[in-house]
């Protein structure tokens, strides 16, 4: 399990885009649920591209978005404590706030739409995007004993979340306008690439202080997955402007699930060149085969004064084993790929689009919080080919975002830029950023002709 800590650490200085981001969703932290346009509405709410059935073609030509998130180090906080000797209780409002995020956690993700190939048309689109996602948490009972020791609880559990997922991601979304709203649905196929996380069904780790010693044991199995398939599904409304005013709420992968280990297990194939980064999976120094998985065991012996000259108290073993059934396959098992719920609201008061949106997820894993949030932003296009953006998000205790960006319309080209603090407000306080530009393409706005409402009525001829 040492192998891992230097992994993790690795991963959470990487530098890679965020999932289901734009560049000027970025600048306005993620206040989007009514304001998205064309492509940008898939994976926010696919309800806005009904009301777009008169717009021109757009596509998404080439995005770039790199990004980190922790929920602990940053430049304040790594000058605070460095040689500092905290006490009890700035150990507990540390703790605390550690546990409140159910560990010291790390998440990076990564979001590629494949270039050339998100486009949209009226009332419909097609997406194309190769993702990447990765979690890693350490467990609570580690971190109680590095800031207590053993005093506060006799049973620390020490079981690691590791998880990495790659997968590709196409989507087809159409909306439907009516009198007064739009409603729209998009249908996704999710094409598993890669797998390697440590099954918490089959994985226990604990260690155990009383009065006989310290002691302890674990067992983490790390499988892996190659080659999947799955369905997912989001639905959307939006209310038509009402004196400037929008309302829109959608369910974003309401469905969606990846089976693996289906089909012949070739090697996965992807267009984004991050995925050789990532696969074959490197275990220490050592390349896992398509069938293998990881089984990491260790065993603490009792740690007391009459035993410290042994020098064999910690043992631990790698091994790698061919992961199959009887009928030589490899077992399958399912991810859940999670959901999140959008609530907006927007206001075009002049030059100034104000927005505000909640949004909630269901589970800590990857993306989604089992929490609120809640985002505020302005978008000033004063300048027409020159529109500016703030925003700010919050959802409770550390979990803050200050977001700022800009656009540049040059006829059919639409260069946008965001940047945002995650985590915390400024350079020294935020515990992680993300950086995003792209260039779009749209066609020309059709022009609806101009008949005066009391002019002659057309002539017919016969």
């Amino acid at each position: 399990m040492k192998r891992l800590i230097p992994i993790i650490i690795f991963s959470w200085f990487m530098l890679q885009a965020q999932t289901k981001r734009d560049p000027r969703m970025v600048g306005m932290a993620g206040a989007y649920t009514t304001i998205a346009d064309g492509i940008f509405s898939v994976g926010f709410n696919p309800g806005i591209i009904g009301l777009q059935q008169n717009n021109p073609f757009m596509i998404q030509g080439l995005q770039l978005d790199v990004g980190v998130l922790g929920n602990f180090f940053s430049i304040e906080n790594v000058v605070q404590y460095s040689g500092d000797t905290l006490d009890m209780a700035e150990k507990d409002a540390l703790f605390d706030q550690l546990d409140d995020a159910d560990g010291l956690g790390f998440f990076v993700d990564s979001h590629m739409p494949l270039p050339f190939l998100n486009i949209s048309k009226g009332n419909m689109a097609f997406t194309a995007n190769n993702v990447i996602l990765q979690n890693y948490r350490l467990p609570m009972g580690l971190l109680e004993l590095m800031f207590y020791g053993n005093g506060q609880k006799p049973n620390l559990d020490l079981e690691f979340n590791y998880e990495i997922v790659g997968l590709n991601e196409y989507g087809f979304s159409f909306g439907i306008p009516f009198k007064s709203m739009s409603f729209g649905i998009t249908a996704k196929y999710l094409q598993g690439l890669f797998y390697l996380g440590i099954d918490e069904d089959s994985s226990s780790a604990n260690l155990i202080t009383d009065d006989l010693g310290i002691y302890g044991s674990g067992k983490y199995i790390i499988r892996q997955g190659i080659g999947g398939g799955g369905f997912g599904l989001d639905i959307g409304v939006v209310s038509r402007p009402i004196d400037g005013w929008q309302f829109g709420a959608s369910f974003i992968n309401l469905l969606g699930t990846i089976t693996w280990n289906q089909g012949s297990g070739a090697e996965p194939a992807s267009i984004n060149p991050l995925t050789s980064k990532f696969y074959p999976f490197v275990f220490g120094e050592d390349t896992l085969d398509l069938n293998e998985s990881i089984l990491y065991t260790f065993n603490i012996d009792t740690i007391r004064m009459d035993q410290l000259g042994n020098d064999s108290l910690f043992t631990n073993e790698t091994v790698f084993f061919v992961d199959t059934l009887e009928n030589g396959k490899r077992p399958e098992f399912v991810t859940r790929y999670p959901a999140t719920f959008r609530l907006g609201v927007s206001k075009q008061i002049d030059n100034f689009l104000f927005v505000s949106d909640l949004v909630a997820g269901f589970e800590n894993k990857y993306y989604a919080r089992q929490q609120w949030k809640w985002a505020i932003a302005t978008e000033w296009t004063g300048i027409s080919t020159l529109p500016m953006r703030i925003g700010y998000s919050w959802a409770g205790g550390d979990m803050k975002e200050l977001s700022m960006g800009f656009g540049i319309r040059k006829g059919p080209v639409i260069f946008d830029l965001g940047f945002s603090f995650r985590n915390g407000m400024w350079l020294h306080t935020m515990k992680g950023f993300n950086f995003s530009t792209g260039i779009s393409f749209v066609g020309k706005k059709r022009e609806e002709p101009n008949i005066p409402e009391n002019g002659p009525s057309p002539k017919i001829e016969n």
